[in-house]
């Protein structure tokens, strides 16, 4: 077997493979061999069939499996002698396709290395971890909002008119063609004006009474309604109205607490501290993170491969295209041609992601089964109900668990980059962090 370099251009990489007859026939013998002792056939004991026979009943079969064989293997060997690394699957073609048997096999292989990774002293590399502490006013800001989601509802001066958001307590009776139908009468019911809680029309028909009032609400139940019998029927709801309330915050003491699951009013604004301060902890590493990557970007400079810095700007361009047109679900839109800033990001992630890679591969990085695990039931409360079968599909899909693992990888990476950096802390205002947070997407 002869292998031949044709190309060695920066990481492009070319090589003629030539397998000569006489292995390939070579290949054959020796499946055939290992195969005999196996072999059945009328008119001879099992193992005692002729190799001629079997090379004429099964030699141009295995002629195929002996010549990938044999290309695969030339591969592998070439790669692990020279220490490539193919950037993206090699590219191999027969060049002799007038082939026939007893013929030698001439194969072309090409593709482009992955570069040689330069050593990176992460000692010097300055970091600035920003830490934010939640104030007083943060916790009674939030604490504030909960108040709000936990409304009460007090009664309106009598007379008084509803409103949207107001809650107006009724007692009414749902008729159809006269007649009264199952589940369509309730007594004190509370209803919140706005909240969408009763089909289409009804709550609107009630902005603007007031208590004492009796009013006909007249609806029409929609085609997809859940109740057969009712689904696109005219209705009309004999309503009376008994109280008009207004919305109020809840009063801020240990009874709001209680209402969420805390002691008291000093241990829930304990849990909302403890609440912000994660939610900080996390705002405050996507700036370190950007940091890191931004002093590894202008620490390091190598060749890149050409076909991986083409396909992510591809990509880059392809996810723009659908974020300034959300309106275009589909992927009939033609080719989207990447400019130059898709390109210098393409030049600036793949650069990132291979050094990343060699970094983690030094520092011996793993994603842990329990950690993947972790991710894919975080992904998967997104699809309430179908938890397991999302479950089911991830792990039975190795494309999806690479794109789930790869991030976990990243994160682990940057933090053994920290480990190492120069980080000094620098106490920051909520107002402060929120600002390097929005100066990310400026970039």
């Amino acid at each position: 077997m002869q292998v031949t370099e044709t190309l060695n251009d920066g990481l492009k990489r070319g090589y003629a493979i030539k397998v000569t007859a006489d292995e390939l026939d070579a290949k054959v013998n020796e499946k055939l061999t290992e195969a005999q002792p196996e072999i059945e056939m009328k008119g001879f004991r099992k193992g005692k069939v002729p190799m001629a026979l079997l090379k004429k009943q099964f030699g141009e079969r295995l002629l195929g499996e002996a010549m990938q064989e044999a290309v695969d293997g030339a591969m592998n060997k070439h790669f692990q002698d020279s220490g490539d690394r193919p950037a993206m699957q090699p590219q191999v073609k027969m060049t002799n396709e007038d082939w026939k048997e007893g013929d030698d096999v001439d194969v072309e292989m090409s593709y482009e290395k992955l570069p040689e990774i330069p050593e990176v002293d992460l000692s010097d590399l300055k970091i600035e971890k920003l830490v934010a502490k939640a104030s007083e006013e943060d916790v009674d800001e939030a604490l504030k909002n909960l108040a709000e989601t936990a409304q009460d509802f007090l009664d309106r001066k009598k007379g008084t008119k509803s409103k949207d958001g107001d809650q107006v307590v009724i007692d009414f009776v749902g008729k159809v063609d006269g007649e009264a139908f199952e589940g369509g009468a309730a007594e004190d019911y509370p209803l919140t004006l706005g909240s969408n809680s009763f089909i289409p029309g009804f709550e609107e028909q009630l902005v603007g009474v007031k208590e004492g009032d009796e009013k006909a609400v007249e609806v029409k139940f929609p085609e997809e309604y859940g109740a057969e019998n009712l689904a696109g029927k005219d209705a009309v709801f004999d309503v009376t109205v008994k109280a008009v309330k207004k919305p109020v915050a809840a009063e801020i003491n240990d009874a709001l607490a209680e209402k969420f699951g805390a002691e008291d009013l000093e241990a829930l604004k304990g849990q909302i501290r403890e609440r912000l301060e994660a939610e900080y902890q996390g705002a405050a590493r996507q700036v370190m993170k950007r940091q890191v990557l931004d002093a590894l970007d202008k620490k390091v400079s190598f060749d890149l491969p050409p076909s991986l810095v083409e396909a992510e700007a591809k990509q880059i361009a392809h996810q723009i295209y659908h974020e300034e047109h959300p309106e275009d679900q589909g992927h009939d839109h033609g080719e989207i041609e990447p400019t130059d800033e898709h390109n210098k990001l393409a030049e600036r992630r793949v650069r990132l992601g291979l050094l990343l890679a060699e970094l983690g591969q030094k520092a011996e990085v793993q994603v842990t089964d329990a950690e993947m695990t972790q991710a894919i039931m975080n992904q998967a409360r997104q699809y309430p109900g179908q938890e397991r079968a999302f479950f089911d599909f991830v792990r039975q899909n190795q494309q999806m668990q690479q794109q789930m693992r790869a991030p976990i990888f990243e994160d682990k990476v940057i933090d053994t980059v920290v480990e190492q950096a120069d980080v000094t802390e620098k106490e920051v205002t909520k107002e402060e962090l929120q600002k390097a947070v929005e100066a990310l997407d400026e970039e």
